[in-house]
């Protein structure tokens, strides 16, 4: 189990302007301390929780889903608000995605986000699997913590959960999809030579929020974890400043529209849809009556012939072997990942073959001409 350095709360008390600050998934409040004390350092009232599951041990991150990261995040900003008069949000990496969320429901409430490598997709084909693979592999090796300069401790674990990373991937889907319910100051800053998150992920969030500030910071001289690298300082004195100026009114949330103006659009997106051409005489009744005598077709049901069953079986035996081989580096049988890889393949041509020849056996039933 990984020693990791001080996996608590970071509370620290100041102003009448508060900031949550949210840090990664399988980190620590501690992978964003220098963060958090810079805020504090400019006179703000600063909580960074540790999200359920993190700082123990693996196996309790994968006995949590993205919604109980969630709450806690939601819990944490209402305490803050509480106690202060305007709240800032800030999120790192997964800590990004939170954020938003938080934004997209909680967004007139929020005086500004900060984002740092916001994490909000992961297009990695294998995260596809995940589904299937989380029930045989609990976890997976994680590489070093993603600094350019040298660091000694470690912030996050060493293996990465499974079943938690597959919610995670529910979370994704609905801040994506959600981007543009956010209109709230915005600053958006990422490192060009990420090896964790793909800077396209920060230019996806600027090109679909709803918001008319969108300050777009980039850091040239750090990896992932920016707030422990080279470019910390400049993370620091660009957030202060995002602040200061949203504070000062220079910066202002997206333009906001009364519900007159939603009836409005709303019917000329209405009539725009319309159809005004009276050269035909076809009426709407006309197009329901005429669906009524619809009769959906029914396919004959896919017979799988004993031969391809094997071939199937083939296919996800092999597949398992390769998964468990790639993923844990084992090899149980000794036999290396060829043979596997083999298999699988003629499993995958058997099949298709003998799918594709009881096709063309069956368009031959009819008449001769």
């Amino acid at each position: 189990m990984v020693n990791i350095p001080n996996p608590l709360d970071i509370r620290l008390s100041g102003g009448k302007i508060g900031i949550l600050v949210i840090h990664g998934f399988t980190g620590t409040p501690e992978s964003i301390a220098p963060w958090a004390e810079g805020f504090h350092d400019a006179g703000l009232s600063v909580i960074a929780p540790v999200l359920p599951g993190h700082g123990t041990k693996w196996e309790d991150l994968n006995a949590t889903t993205w919604n109980d990261w969630y709450k806690t995040v939601e819990d944490t900003f209402l305490e803050l608000k509480k106690n202060c008069e305007r709240v800032f949000v800030a999120g790192f990496s997964v800590g990004g995605a939170l954020a938003l969320r938080l934004a997209q429901i909680r967004g007139s409430e929020i005086e500004g986000l900060l984002l740092c490598n916001a994490a909000i997709f992961d297009d990695r084909k294998f995260l596809r699997a995940l589904p299937l693979i989380k029930n045989f592999i609990p976890s997976t090796k994680t590489g070093p913590m993603d600094v350019k300069k040298s660091i000694s401790k470690r912030m996050s674990y060493d293996r990465m959960p499974l079943r938690a990373l597959d919610s995670l991937r529910h979370l994704w889907r609905n801040v994506e999809e959600n981007l543009y319910l956010i209109d709230l100051p915005l600053m958006v800053s990422y490192s060009i030579d990420d090896h964790v998150i793909h800077p396209i992920n920060s230019e996806t969030i600027i090109d679909n929020v709803y918001s008319t500030d969108i300050r777009e910071v980039i850091f040239e001289e750090s990896f992932h974890n920016v707030a422990w690298d080279n470019d910390s300082d400049l993370l620091i004195e660009e957030s202060i400043r995002f602040i200061h100026d949203v504070l000062s009114g220079e910066i202002q949330s997206g333009e906001q529209y009364d519900e007159r103006d939603l009836i409005d659009a709303e019917f000329e997106s209405i009539v725009s849809g319309l159809n005004l051409d009276q050269s035909t005489q076809t009426t709407y009744l006309d197009s329901i009556e005429e669906s009524t005598h619809f009769s959906a077709p029914r396919p004959r049901n896919l017979v799988i012939s004993q031969a391809s069953r094997f071939s199937l079986a083939a296919i996800v035996a092999s597949g398992l072997y390769i998964l468990l081989e790639g993923f844990n580096g084992g090899d149980p049988l000794n036999l290396g990942g060829w043979p596997a890889i083999l298999l699988f393949c003629g499993g995958v041509a058997s099949f298709i073959w003998r799918t594709t020849k009881k096709h063309r056996d069956d368009e031959d039933d009819g008449a001769v001409l």
